[in-house]
C-alpha cells in the first residue's frame, strides 16, 4: 500500500515537467515531506473547462487524498481509500466510473513504507519495532503514481457553494517489483512517461485499452533508504525525513 508520500516540488516545475496548460495560482500547497491521508495534493488530469469548449486540457489541480465515491452517504469513506489495487479497478463499483475517464498522476519524491522484521509468535504488536523506508527515484526525477479522482455532491448545502463540491484521489497500487518486496508486497503504479498522454486522456474510456496501460515502469529505477521513525508522526514535516539513518537493529533489512 501507499500511505505516506513526499511531494516538495514547486507546482511550476510540475506545471513544465507534465505539460500542463490550465492551473490556478491560488491552489498553491507548500512543500509537504509527510502528505498523509485526507491533506490536499497535487494532481495532473485532464477534463474540458467551461470557458474554453470542449476539449479537455490538461491541468494541474489541488485534491483531497482518500477517494470519496460519486454515490456514498457520507465523506468520511474516503479516509479508507487511499488505495485502489490496479487488478480489481475494473470491477468495483467506487472505482469503475472513474476508471473509465477519470484518471489522473499524482506526482512524488517517493512514498514511506514500513519493514515489519521477523518475530517470534505471541509477541504483542507494541514490542514490534517498525522500520520505516523513503523509497524514491535513483536519478531524483520526480513520481508519477497513477490515481484516480472522483467528484463528490454535499447535498447538505447549496450546489452553488464551493464547499458543497469534494474533489478527491486514490493512489494505485501494484504487485511490488522483487526489490522491494521485502519491505511491503505493494507498492504504487509508477507510470512511465511515455503513457502519461493515454492514460490522463478521458476519450480513453476502453476498458481494455486502458487496463493494459496499468504496467509499472520498469524495476531497477527506485532505491530505497531506511529513515527516521518521525515520519510516522503526521505532525513531522521537512527534508530531514527523506534523509538516511542508521536502522534499529531489529529493523534491519539491507
Amino acid at each position: 500500500m501507499c500511505g505516506r508520500y513526499a511531494a516538495s516540488r514547486k507546482p511550476e516545475d510540475l506545471v513544465e515537467l507534465f505539460g500542463v496548460a490550465r492551473w490556478d495560482a491560488t491552489e498553491a500547497l507548500a512543500p509537504d515531506w509527510n502528505v498523509a491521508p485526507t491533506k490536499p495534493v497535487y494532481a495532473v488530469l485532464e477534463r474540458a473547462v467551461k470557458e474554453q469548449g470542449p476539449e479537455p486540457v490538461r491541468q494541474l489541480r489541488t485534491l483531497r487524498w482518500g477517494l470519496v465515491p460519486f454515490s456514498a452517504a457520507s465523506p468520511d469513506v474516503g479516509v479508507r481509500m487511499i488505495n485502489a489495487r490496479a487488478e480489481t479497478l475494473h470491477e468495483k463499483p467506487a472505482y469503475r466510473r472513474p476508471f473509465a475517464a477519470r484518471r489522473c498522476l499524482l506526482p512524488a519524491d517517493g512514498y514511506y513504507e514500513w519493514f515489519t522484521p521477523p518475530v517470534a509468535p505471541g509477541t504483542p504488536k507494541s514490542r514490534v519495532r517498525k522500520q520505516p523506508y523513503f523509497i524514491t527515484p535513483r536519478d531524483g526525477s520526480v513520481m508519477a503514481m497513477a490515481g484516480l479522482y472522483e467528484f463528490w455532491r454535499d447535498r447538505t448545502l447549496p450546489e452553488e457553494d464551493p464547499a458543497a463540491w469534494w474533489a478527491t484521489c486514490t493512489v494505485i497500487t501494484t504487485a511490488a517489483e522483487p526489490a522491494l518486496e521485502r519491505i511491503h508486497d505493494r507498492m504504487p503504479l509508477i507510470l512511465p512517461p511515455d503513457a502519461h498522454r493515454d492514460w490522463l486522456d478521458p476519450s480513453n474510456t476502453d476498458p481494455g485499452h486502458v487496463r493494459a496501460l496499468l504496467e509499472p515502469a520498469a524495476p531497477g529505477l527506485l532505491e530505497a533508504r531506511p529513515v527516521s521513525s518521525a515520519v510516522g508522526n503526521f505532525r513531522n514535516n521537512g527534508p530531514e525525513l527523506t534523509q538516511a539513518v542508521e536502522p534499529e537493529e531489529e529493523g534491519t533489512l539491507f
